[in-house]
């Protein structure tokens, strides 16, 4: 394939696939997409190095399922995730790639949820199993799943999989799989520990990395020299100027998030943390809410923001800059994505100089120095505004899901029906097993949850809050 030729129809796939994606609107490929399909789909093992929002869910997506057969009954294709959300994720996306194949059947197998409704799934039978390393190896050990006629496996996100301390579970994973299969490796940095896992379990990789550096007109970066503690004020003067509706804040320690959020929160500013310490219903609950943009800034560690991919985030600030350069073009590239415009704001302390000095030598290009002037008045704690930031919708929390045969559709329909709430008032609804939040215009949260609590759905009352 011509390096100038991006069409997804110039690819080896049957007409039903092609078909499929151009009825999902996928007619030109991303430069990874471009550049990883021609070698998954002609079998090479692959070692990719893809970032979050750039399309590599269908660029091995496509190859995995391309040598799935829906009409033999076995487990025949591996994806692991470094977390639920992530999994969740891949395996929406691979289902929707799948229409093309009304037979197959693919399961997601994570943890954070009970093990006994996994047991049932694998037990009916799943052509492609996504999960998590710790949740697969507790399966294989069961003896609930069996991977001998698995012919690919796909490491999605093997740099923060081996971060979290996975390397050894995905190792012992491994050794179940057949001898002659197909390894793809998709990493958004290249650590040592990627280099050792690609030799133990690849077979003359090809190895691919896109150039995804970001370009200053689409991301607007800005550093700021700040001394020790003056941090959070600052963040908090820059989102009272700018009222950015969606923010990424990055920590670099949990300690940080929580400490900051806090802050963030006293100086008139809607925001959540996102951290490994949380609860999963309650990360559940703050990752809806900010893609559902009920909550206009999310405060993250870069493990837990692994997996959160929100196509219109205005802004990423870190509150520290990390000593990876790579992380930091990483963590940056979240927004200006699609074409859209992206501010990303850094601070750095004195002592911290050297990271943006590696930040510049990484990016081969000057770092742009704001001014201290621009935040130093309106970072004084009583000058700061009174005008709450916050999100422009409200998210409300449903307590009935899949389980209850509720579909978005059902739910769409009582909003909608006699509650005076407008179709184009209600954002995102998000249904899981148990909880179904919906997304509505914060000037009708209150009509719409009145309207909730009075209003059967599907003849059904269900107990519906407001989710703050």
């Amino acid at each position: 394939m011509s390096p100038m030729n991006l069409a997804f129809a110039s690819l080896p796939l049957s007409p039903a696939m092609l078909a499929n994606l151009e009825a999902m609107d996928y007619r030109e490929m991303t430069p990874i997409q471009a550049a990883v399909l021609p070698a998954v789909l002609a079998g090479r093992d692959v070692i990719a190095q893809a970032r979050t929002g750039s399309g590599k869910t269908a660029a091995f997506g496509l190859g995995l399922l391309a040598r799935v057969d829906p009409h033999a009954a076995a487990t025949q294709a591996l994806v692991l995730c470094p977390t639920r959300e992530l999994a969740d994720q891949v395996g929406k996306q691979l289902r929707r790639l799948a229409r093309a194949m009304p037979n197959l059947k693919l399961a997601i197998v994570c943890g954070g949820v009970p093990v006994y409704p996994q047991v049932a799934t694998l037990r009916h039978g799943a052509h492609v199993v996504v999960g998590t390393p710790g949740r697969i190896g507790k399966h294989l050990r069961k003896g609930t799943l069996m991977l001998e006629r698995v012919s690919v496996v796909v490491l999605d996100e093997g740099d923060r999989m081996l971060e979290m301390g996975f390397a050894d579970e995905i190792l012992a994973i491994i050794r179940t799989l057949p001898h002659e299969r197909q390894t793809l490796l998709f990493s958004a940095t290249y650590p040592q520990g990627i280099e050792r896992i690609s030799a133990a379990i690849q077979r003359d990789a090809v190895r691919i990395a896109v150039d995804e550096a970001h370009a200053a007109t689409h991301i607007e970066q800005t550093f700021y020299s700040v001394e020790h503690g003056q941090a959070p004020a600052r963040i908090a003067a820059w989102l009272h100027h700018h009222r950015p509706a969606s923010t990424l804040v990055f920590c670099n320690t949990k300690a940080q998030c929580a400490t900051l959020a806090t802050e963030l929160a006293r100086q008139n500013i809607h925001a959540l943390a996102l951290h490994g310490d949380l609860e999963q219903a309650d990360r559940d609950r703050v990752l809806v809410m900010f893609a559902n943009h009920s909550c206009p800034v999310l405060v993250a560690t870069d493990v837990a923001a692994r997996g959160l991919d929100i196509v219109d985030l205005e802004a990423v600030i870190n509150f520290e800059l990390p000593r990876d350069p790579e992380i930091y073009v990483h963590r940056i590239g979240r927004t200006g994505r699609a074409g859209a415009s992206g501010r990303a704001l850094s601070l750095f302390t004195p002592a911290q100089r050297s990271r943006v000095r590696a930040i510049e030598a990484f990016q081969q290009t000057k770092a742009k120095l704001g001014e201290l002037g621009e935040l130093a008045e309106s970072a004084q704690p009583q000058l700061v505004t009174s005008t709450r930031l916050e999100a422009p919708m409200v998210t409300l929390c449903i307590r009935g899901g899949r389980r209850d045969k509720l579909g978005a559709g059902d739910v769409l329909g009582t909003l909608t029906s006699v509650g005076g709430v407008l179709g184009s008032q209600v954002g995102k609804i998000a249904i899981s097993d148990r909880w179904t939040y919906v997304a509505i215009e914060r000037s009708v949260a209150e009509q719409a949850l009145a309207h909730m609590n009075r209003e059967p759905i599907k003849k059904r009352h269900f107990d519906v809050s407001r989710v703050d």
